[in-house]
């Protein structure tokens, strides 16, 4: 039934309940005796709390409509209002869900482009930062050398100097290049990766370990990429902001897939709103399907935990797992 014609009916039961009580034997005494007017006040009470425990049940599905409306993320996809009933309530929240799946795989599909373009321009100028900055510092510290050599010893000391300066500073830009394009992700794979990212965030103020299964499936280059980005986005904000001392990279193997994890000890998130960096790590899990949780650690710390699934069969773009019990390029039986 329409909703129209739901309320319209509703409210007409009220009004022939009361005229019907109006026209029966019950007298109005004028003045209003006291018993009389309580008998009038409960039937009004009575009828007007039927009307609004009825609107209330007929009108409960808009309201689950609306809080789901005011919640909705679209970085943290699968949340569907539950469809209850038939009718234009119905219709309304199923039209509801189509579009949030709508807006879900657009949302997932420019994020994958935008992530993509991101990518290549990191190479281009992890490339560039290589190829000439790098050299053309290299070039400067040969220069920087030969002139130290043939200088006075006073100028020569200052040389030194300007030299060691300069071998920081190509030092720098080749770390700045590493991460920009981790070239010992294409060259070693995810675990050596995941090694030389940890070691390079650990230093005197922190102590990085890191616990790296040894049977995890084989994954394409999408979802390693993935889980070293989330890593390395993880680690940067435990430099940044949480004043910790001690952190912990795990990557282990789960029952469907893998779960990466970073843990530290430092102050914890509290109540801050999610940045740019969290909302950036929820847009790359959803290219692999995976699911990013960020939550306290009791007794103080932040947990990042990025679960990857690994779907049986899979498309080209997607996770490609292998059995455990036979090489990867096993021939068939």
């Amino acid at each position: 039934m329409p909703l129209f014609w739901r309320i319209f009916l509703l409210n007409a039961v009220v009004l022939i309940v009361a005229t019907a009580f109006l026209l029966g034997p019950v007298t109005v005494s004028t003045p209003v005796l006291l018993t009389e007017a309580a008998v009038l006040t409960a039937g009004l009470a009575a009828m007007l709390v039927a009307n609004a425990l009825l609107l209330r049940v007929g009108l409960a599905p808009l309201q689950r409509l609306t809080r789901a409306m005011t919640t909705t993320d679209l970085l943290r996809p699968g949340h569907r209002p539950e469809v209850g009933g038939r009718g234009e309530i119905a219709e309304l929240i199923t039209t509801f869900n189509t579009m949030l799946d709508r807006l879900e795989d657009e949302r997932a599909t420019s994020s994958a482009r935008a992530l993509s373009a991101q990518e290549a321009e990191r190479r281009r100028i992890a490339r560039e930062l290589h190829d000439e900055v790098g050299q053309s510092l290299t070039a400067v510290l040969l220069q920087l050398k030969r002139a130290a050599d043939h200088a006075p010893p006073g100028q020569a000391e200052e040389l030194r100097q300007v030299q060691e300066a300069t071998r920081a500073g190509l030092e720098e830009i080749r770390r700045i290049a590493r991460r920009l394009r981790p070239g010992v992700l294409d060259e070693l794979g995810l675990a050596s990766a995941l090694k030389a990212l940890a070691a390079e965030f650990g230093g005197p103020g922190l102590s990085v370990r890191h616990r790296l299964a040894g049977d995890l499936p084989r994954l394409d280059r999408e979802a390693e990429l993935v889980l070293y980005r989330v890593a390395q986005e993880a680690l940067t904000n435990t430099v940044r902001h949480a004043r910790a001392r001690r952190a912990e990279l795990a990557l282990h193997r789960t029952a469907d897939g893998v779960e990466l994890r970073v843990l530290d000890d430092g102050r914890g998130i509290g109540g801050a709103p999610e940045g740019a960096g969290v909302r950036g790590m929820r847009e790359r899990a959803l290219l692999v399907g995976a699911e990013l949780t960020v939550a306290p650690v009791a007794g103080g710390g932040t947990v990042v935990r990025l679960a990857v699934p690994v779907p049986l069969r899979s498309p080209a773009h997607a996770l490609v797992p292998v059995r455990a019990s036979a090489p990867a390029h096993a021939p068939p039986p």
